[in-house]
Formats: structure tokens, sequence, C-alpha cells
């Protein structure tokens, strides 16, 4: 009997053995008889090696065909047999309708997104518009733009990440603001704020390498230190609770010309002082200021014809006064215990 006279017979013997199968274990033997690595059919292709150099392609196609029909059969006869045992489950057994299905997990938001999505509607809410920008800037707009010239020793404030030459990751979102006033000077009133991510070398409890920023910069005539006070005065009772309070501290930044720190009264204490506030009653939350006539120049505003303040904040700052969690790091781990919270 000759090779391919062998492998029909074994085709046919396979058919009729698969057909005959009860059960997905039974089915799955003769698989392995047939087709594992010392099966029927691995036994019958021992004797390709007696056949002659032009046979050999033609039986060794038939082999491969053969082989594609036999798990053809076993895979038609396997599913034949999950049927079947599906339906004599279901015949046998007895459900309620009525109970209820099994609970599915539904997701929610990060804190920290939550609280981004919320300081935004709070802006949005006062005239506000979003505006973005690139996190990879340019050394001109994260740094000189603002008022920071090369060699300025107020950099040292804000080690940031050098990508090549002139490029850096951005240390904060102003350079939005300052691409924003060059797109539309010398029109006015320009109210923005620009969320996003930035980067210093910081890392802490308190400071990561990477945090979110939303700043903020309104221009227009007549602008004062005044306006500044009460937009965030109105974005911290919003925040944290209509009984909160604002104070500003003087203080420096190169962009702003007077600058000052905004404290919020303590929410635990109502400002008489305790642990969360070490006993000052007043927490700080952000800094601001108004406009540094530099910054208008460069901008292509004239500081004689308006004026300006601009303010900036942490969200994970926001968020860990907030929520009252003293490690800024618990935010990035992603511990299903810590975020389940919110």
């Amino acid at each position: 009997m000759d090779l391919a006279t062998e492998l029909r017979l074994l085709e046919e013997r396979a058919r009729a053995q698969i057909i005959e199968l009860k059960t997905s274990s039974a089915l799955q033997e003769v698989r392995v008889q047939i087709l594992g690595k010392k099966g029927q059919l691995t036994s019958v292709l021992r004797g390709m090696g007696g056949l002659a150099a032009e046979e050999r392609p033609r039986v060794g196609q038939l082999a491969n065909e053969i082989r594609d029909k036999i798990e053809a059969a076993l895979d038609a006869r396997g599913k034949v047999l999950d049927e079947a045992g599906l339906e004599a489950r279901l015949a046998g057994e007895q459900f309620d309708v009525t109970l209820p299905g099994t609970p599915v997990a539904v997701g929610y938001q990060h804190p920290l997104t939550r609280i981004a999505e919320e300081i935004t509607d709070i802006f949005l809410g006062m005239g506000f518009s979003v505006a973005e920008g690139p996190e990879v800037e340019t050394d001109y707009y994260n740094f000189e733009a603002l008022n920071l010239p090369k060699e300025h020793p107020a950099r040292d404030m804000q080690d940031t990440f050098y990508v090549i030459n002139d490029l850096v990751l951005r240390t904060q979102t102003s350079p939005v603001q300052i691409r924003t006033m060059e797109r539309l000077s010398p029109l006015v009133p320009v109210r923005i704020i620009s969320p996003g991510k930035v980067y210093r070398r910081d890392d802490d409890a308190t400071h990561s390498p990477m945090f979110q920023q939303v700043e903020g910069l309104v221009i227009d005539k007549g602008i004062s230190l005044g306006h500044l006070k009460s937009t965030l005065l109105a974005f911290a009772r919003q925040m944290f609770g209509t009984e909160r309070e604002i104070r500003l501290r003087a203080s420096y930044f190169p962009f702003t010309e007077p600058s000052a720190e905004v404290d919020v009264s303590c929410g635990t204490c109502g400002g008489s002082g305790c642990r969360v506030c070490k006993g000052t009653g007043w927490i700080e939350i952000l800094g601001c200021g108004v406009v540094h006539p530099n910054v208008l120049r460069l901008s292509g505003y004239d500081p004689e014809e308006v004026s300006g303040f601009a303010f900036g904040m942490g969200i994970e700052r926001i968020a860990m006064l907030k929520y009252g969690v003293e490690d800024l790091r618990h935010f990035f781990i992603n511990d299903y215990r810590f975020l389940r919270q919110f």
C-alpha cells in the first residue's frame, strides 16, 4: 500500500471515530492519538524517507490537507458536544429569573481629574475660557518672555528638565499665557485659565517631578489688585466653602509686580489654629500678582494702556487640602484602597 493511500485511509478512520465521540475529554484524547507528536499521522509520515524525490512534495501536500480536514472535523464535533452539554445543563437546572444579576463594578474619576474639572468649572462660571499649549517649551516662552532672562538667579526657583539645547519641559503653564497674549494683542479683555502638566526637579511628600497646574490670566484696562483678590476669594469659597476667607502675603515672582502668596482660612479649626494649619489659622494655596510691565511689553501690550493679574495653583495641592491627604505621592501609586475613597 502506497503512502497516499495510507493517508486517505487514516482520514476515513479518523472521521468515523470522531463522529462517534460523546464527550469533550474523549475528543481531546482522539486529537492527541491522531495529530499528536507521536500520533497516527506522524507514524504514517515516517515513510516519507522511502519516497522518490519527485513524489515527496505531492505526498507532503496531501498530508497537510488531510491534517487540516481532521482538525476541522474535530473542531466541528467539539462545538456540537459543547452545545449539547449546555442544553443538558439548562434542562436540568431551574433558574429564578427574578434574582438580581451579578453587580458590575462602575468606574469613576481619579481625584485629581475631579479637582481639575471642578476648578475649571468655577472659572468658566466667572467668564474665563480654557487655553492649552505644548508641554515641551522653548527657553524663551518658559523663562525669557516671563521676565526671566538667561543667568537670572530666580531661575533656580524652577529647576527643570532640559530636552536639548533651549528646549525644556515647562515648569509652569505660564507659557500658554504668553502665547495667548501674543496671539490676541492688542485686543482686550483677555480672561483665560491654562490647566496642564508641568515638570520640576522636586520629589518628596509634597512635591513631584510631574504635577498639574492651573494658571489664570486677566488683561484689560483698569485691572487692579482688588480685582485679583475678589476673583480668588470667589474661587476659594466655591472650592472650600462659603465661610472661608483669604489673605494675601507679599512675595516675589519675576513675572508679577506686586506679587503675593494666597492663604485660605483653615477649614479644620475655622482659623483659630490647629495641627493642620500649624497653629496659624491659614493654609497656603497659590501664588499671584499683577502682571509685570516687562511681560506685557514682550507680549505686545502697552503697560501704559492696559494692566492685568495672574495666578497659579497646583491641582495636587488643592486636592490634598480638600480631601485631607498628607502625602502627594498617594495620588500616583494607583493603590485602589486609596483611590476608592473618592
